[in-house]
């Protein structure tokens, strides 16, 4: 289930998200600078693709349009790694300030295949939403990454795709994403279900485990064949007792695991080729 015919590893980093404040865990980036020198320790470990959060200068998140744009045309200045914006942002987000993402450009964006519970909050993705964002990808020429919290999302992409057709250069990408409370458990059995009840079309997959479901989850995906996504927006701890200092470190051990499965990390133009994203 890949476009690859050299078996290698796609790493993504996801290195700020919309949860952790800066005040509680200072060495998460939230400037631009802070980001920028983020993704290049990065893509020297190993990542191909940076996930983007953006924050204000009040480091709360923020969906901003100019502050998205000029994020975008950073990232792409300093690094050659695919630039991947979310759609999600936080919680508290209207539909339409997620909807104009799409106007900054990116090459790939996020897009959740449905309503969540998330902690004790609720990550609203109705299906109106969903297939308005799908189109609009389709239209502005944006590779999605579908994300999926359970298997009722997992049905729900094979209900878009058979409905509104493919993405945007023709290969269909998601990322499994457990480990969050309210979604399904970041465990081998749980991944394995997912990736069977999987599209035909789905061309190839990442896995992403939140909190304590990290390596077991990183680990249950390099043996199914898939990618991973690591980062701060997931997990703050990088051992029992042991905060991460720097998202590099988590991109790091992802390289090493990778190279142990004998699929090592990918070069940013073999993701491209593997996403079939638009040349930046």
């Amino acid at each position: 289930m890949t476009a690859m015919t050299r078996p290698s590893t796609l790493i993504t980093v996801a290195p700020t998200g919309a949860e952790t404040s800066k005040a509680d865990f200072p060495q998460l980036p939230t400037t631009l600078p802070e980001l920028v020198e983020t993704a290049q320790r990065c893509e020297a470990a190993g990542a191909a693709l940076v996930h983007v959060h953006i924050r204000d200068d009040e480091h709360l998140p923020t969906l901003d349009l100019g502050r998205l744009q000029d994020t975008v045309a950073a990232l792409r200045a300093e690094t050659t790694l695919v630039v991947q914006l979310s759609t999600g942002g936080a919680v508290t987000d209207p539909y339409e300030d997620r909807l104009r993402v799409l106007e900054a450009a990116p090459e790939s964006c996020s897009l959740t295949m449905g309503t969540v519970n998330f902690g004790d909050d609720v990550f609203m993705n109705p299906w109106g939403f969903v297939t308005e964002l799908y189109q609009g990808t389709q239209e502005r020429r944006v590779v999605p990454e579908f994300e999926l919290f359970d298997l009722g999302q997992v049905a729900a992409l094979h209900r878009l795709l058979d409905v509104h057709g493919l993405p945007f250069g023709g290969r269909v990408h998601c990322d499994l994403v457990m480990g969050v409370p309210g979604g399904m458990p970041g465990t081998a059995d749980a991944l394995v279900a997912a990736v069977h009840a999987l599209p035909d079309a789905v061309t190839s997959w990442s896995a992403t485990g939140v909190g304590r479901t990290t390596l077991a989850v990183a680990l249950a995906a390099l043996s199914k064949g898939g990618h991973l996504r690591v980062g701060m927006e997931d997990v703050l701890s990088f051992a029992k007792g042991r905060p991460v200092q720097h998202n590099a470190e988590l991109v790091e051990r992802a390289a090493a695991l990778a190279g142990l499965a004998q699929r090592p990390a990918m070069t940013t133009a073999e993701a491209r080729d593997l996403l079939q994203v638009r040349a930046a």
